[in-house]
C-alpha cells in the first residue's frame, strides 16, 4: 500500500514542479490538463483497482479519440488565429474526464476536481485559445465518456464504540 501512495505523491510532486513561479494561468492550465488525468490514473493503483484502471483507459481513450476526431472534422479557428483546432478543448475534455472519473468511480467529493477542471477550462479561454463553446464541449465529452464507461465503486466507512475500544469498518462494493 505504501508504494502505491508513494506513486501518487511522486506524480503530484512532479506536476507541482512544472508549475510556473509567476502563476501564469495558461501554464497552470497546461499542468492541470495533465495532472488531473495522472491523479485519476494513479488512484486506480492506490485503490488496487484493476477494473477501475480498465474503465479509466476506456473513458480516457474515448475522450481523447472523440476530441481528436472533432478537432480534425470541425476545423474551427482558434480565437487567436493560430490554427483551426479550437473545437473542442482537449485540455477541458481531459480535465473533466479525470474529475468525473475520480468522483464517479470512488465517490470522492466532486467539488475539488471540478474546480480544478473549471480553472483549466477558464485558462484556455483566458489564453485566447478557445471560446466558451469549445471548453463546454470538451467538458461534456469528458464527463459523457466517464458516464458511459465507468461504474461507481462505493466506499463506506463507519466507526463506533466497541467493548475496550473503537471499531472501524470499511466496505467497498461495485454497483
Amino acid at each position: 500500500m505504501g508504494f502505491r501512495w508513494f506513486g501518487v505523491a511522486l506524480a503530484m510532486a512532479l506536476c507541482a514542479q512544472a508549475l510556473p513561479a509567476r502563476g501564469d494561468p495558461q501554464a497552470v492550465g497546461d499542468v492541470l490538463g495533465v495532472a488531473l488525468p495522472a491523479t485519476a490514473y494513479a488512484l486506480t493503483f492506490t485503490h488496487d483497482d484493476r477494473e477501475g484502471r480498465k474503465q479509466f483507459y476506456e473513458s480516457f481513450g474515448a475522450t481523447v479519440g472523440a476530441t481528436w476526431l472533432l478537432k480534425n472534422t470541425v476545423h474551427k479557428e482558434r480565437p487567436d488565429g493560430s490554427n483551426d483546432q479550437s473545437f473542442p478543448s482537449g485540455h477541458s475534455s481531459a480535465a473533466f474526464q479525470a474529475a468525473s472519473f475520480i468522483h464517479r468511480r470512488y465517490g470522492i467529493p466532486a467539488w475539488p476536481g471540478y474546480a480544478l477542471a473549471t480553472y483549466t477550462a477558464w485558462s484556455r479561454v483566458e489564453a485566447n485559445k478557445h471560446d466558451t463553446a469549445d471548453v463546454l464541449a470538451g467538458a461534456a465529452l469528458g464527463i459523457g465518456a466517464t458516464f458511459l464507461f465507468v461504474e461507481r465503486r462505493d466506499v463506506k466507512i463507519s466507526a463506533g464504540p466497541e467493548p475496550g475500544g473503537y471499531a472501524l469498518a470499511i466496505t467497498v462494493s461495485l454497483r
